[in-house]
């Protein structure tokens, strides 16, 4: 079950209270607060910014209703299987904040190959694809009448690195990492399921390598969510997971010799 408001509030205020500011100070992992001080805290209004947003709020305005088959863990907010693009830009759409966020990782991090489970409108996608025009994009959606929409984003954009693949997660992820080897950046935001997550992660394992950087959605969302991350946290192959609260990050450095947590304020 997805946490009420009132939970996930309580959730995030334990959370806040026991996190670390977002200045890097005290932290002595220099990946970390390279990531920080590099990432987090660029505040540079880039350009890419408002085309995004500008589909955003086009998107935000479209009434137009989809008939959609939803493969993950539903919607919090209705059990209909029709929904309006507007509903969709409000309520499962990730907010500019973390949009910005992916954007300047790709930016700083120059991944050549991104995959992301979960397409949606292609916000998200988006903004993966023009912060390293070079790289190649995969994207998945279960739902064709999302992903539609999502193709007709990309094309507004001009995006040429963008491959949209349509179908569930379960039949296909595996024959696109057999297709596609070494991944170096992963956005897992489609099934806000335990077992379907942890699943992804294992799948994922034998294509990542030191420089690999996974990136779960909603990883304190409901108890299952919270259980998956605590699970993958564990994983023998992670070396250090940065935690903020509603995104969370994996690396596989071999440089850091033992594990690494860190929860930080964003």
């Amino acid at each position: 079950m997805v946490y009420s408001p009132l939970q996930a509030a309580a959730k995030y205020f334990q959370f806040y209270i026991h996190a670390a500011n977002s200045k890097g100070h005290g932290t002595h992992s220099p990946f970390v607060f390279e990531f920080i001080t590099k990432v987090m805290n660029d505040f540079t209004k880039y350009e890419d910014y408002e085309r995004v947003e500008a589909i955003r709020t086009r998107m935000l305005a479209d009434n137009t209703e989809l008939l959609i088959q939803d493969l993950g863990a539903g919607s919090a907010i209705t059990s209909s299987n029709r929904r309006s693009v507007s509903s969709i830009a409000k309520t499962t759409v990730k907010p500019r904040k973390f949009g910005q966020l992916l954007y300047r990782m790709v930016k700083y991090y120059q991944p050549r190959t991104i995959l992301e489970l979960g397409t949606s409108l292609g916000i998200t996608t988006s903004y993966l694809a023009l912060a390293n025009p070079q790289a190649k994009v995969i994207t998945i959606e279960g739902a064709s009448t999302i992903a539609a929409k999502a193709r007709e984003n990309f094309a507004a954009l001009g995006l040429t690195n963008v491959e949209s693949i349509i179908g569930n997660f379960d039949d296909i992820l595996e024959s696109v990492l057999m297709q596609n080897p070494g991944i170096d950046f992963v956005f897992l935001d489609g099934n806000h399921r335990q077992e379907p997550t942890e699943r992804y992660f294992r799948q994922l394992l034998p294509h990542v390598h030191n420089d690999t950087l996974l990136i779960f959605d909603d990883i304190h969302w409901s108890k299952e969510m919270d259980n998956a991350w605590a699970n993958i946290v564990q994983h023998e192959a992670v070396t250090c997971d940065i935690d903020l609260f509603y995104i969370g990050i994996i690396s596989f450095r071999k440089e850091f010799k033992e594990k690494q947590r860190f929860a930080i304020r964003f």
